[in-house]
């Protein structure tokens, strides 16, 4: 929606008429802050570290030392929450008016660094299951597809996004298939991703729409689909197209984070 030519989130909001610092924010006029992994890899349009897809301001802070490795497969994660809780409260200080991530698996430490800034914080397309699970009823289950094997999705990590372990949703992996998404495999897999890391777009997209289809097909009873990987998000619409179920991706939850800290005026007529 546009208002005299400037897309919303551009447009002035007319109520301001006295300004006055909130605590510690140094800036203002922010979007979402998001915390990045310190890797090297490059995104399509879509996915959360490539910011030229969305329609808000985005502000990133790189989350030193940790990276793929320490956050998805380490058995003991604890050392990078401090890395996070620092990431996360630079944010808040920069002045984003609310937080996220870029890979579900940053679910781990949802709970503590809600507790540990003072803005909303949004740290897992995961935390969408249980209210997909409440849209499409008892009777369905959701696809959570990731990119990981599925037994990194532990009962923890589940339960720290408010997602009841064994309740109606199914893991669908794809490194759990042999030669599924290898594209991916080239932006972020140690020992397989290429040197500078790259994907070949309508590869990927044809790679992933076969597993996800796939997978689909192996549920019938699946209701809807959270696409817990970013690198799978600049794909759901195609995804969409094919299987026309509702799809909830790190898009879905950015969109709803950024309304919820910055809600949007009404314009219309009686």
């Amino acid at each position: 929606m546009c208002i005299e030519g400037l897309p919303m989130h551009q447009a002035r909001d007319y109520g301001i008429n006295h300004i006055q610092a909130r605590k510690d924010h140094k800036c203002y006029g922010m979007g979402l802050g998001v915390m990045i992994l310190d890797e090297v890899y490059p995104g399509f349009p879509g996915d959360v570290r490539n910011a030229s897809a969305f329609p808000f301001p985005v502000q990133y802070e790189i989350i030193r030392d940790v990276d793929m490795p320490k956050l998805i497969y380490a058995e003991n994660k604890s050392a990078c929450l401090d890395s996070i809780q620092r990431a996360a409260q630079n944010l808040e200080q920069m002045g984003c008016r609310a937080i996220a991530a870029e890979c579900g698996f940053f679910a781990y430490f949802q709970r503590e660094i809600a507790t540990s800034v003072n803005v909303p914080v949004f740290l897992s397309s995961l935390l969408q299951v249980p209210m997909a699970q409440q849209v499409v009823g008892p009777h369905k289950v959701i696809g959570i597809m990731g990119h990981a094997e599925s037994g990194q999705y532990t009962e923890h990590l589940l339960k720290s996004v408010g997602i009841t372990p064994d309740s109606n949703y199914v893991i669908c992996c794809s490194r759990d298939i042999d030669g599924s998404c290898e594209e991916f495999e080239h932006l972020w897999t140690p020992g397989k991703k290429a040197d500078p890391p790259g994907a070949d777009f309508e590869k990927t997209e044809k790679e992933f729409l076969a597993f996800a289809i796939e997978a689909y097909r192996k549920y019938p009873n699946m209701g809807a689909m959270v696409l817990e990987c970013t690198g799978m998000q600049p794909f759901a619409r195609a995804l969409q197209r094919k299987l026309d179920i509702p799809l909830f991706s790190w898009g879905t939850l950015l969109d709803y984070a950024y309304s919820v800290a910055v809600h949007r005026e009404y314009y219309g007529h009686v």
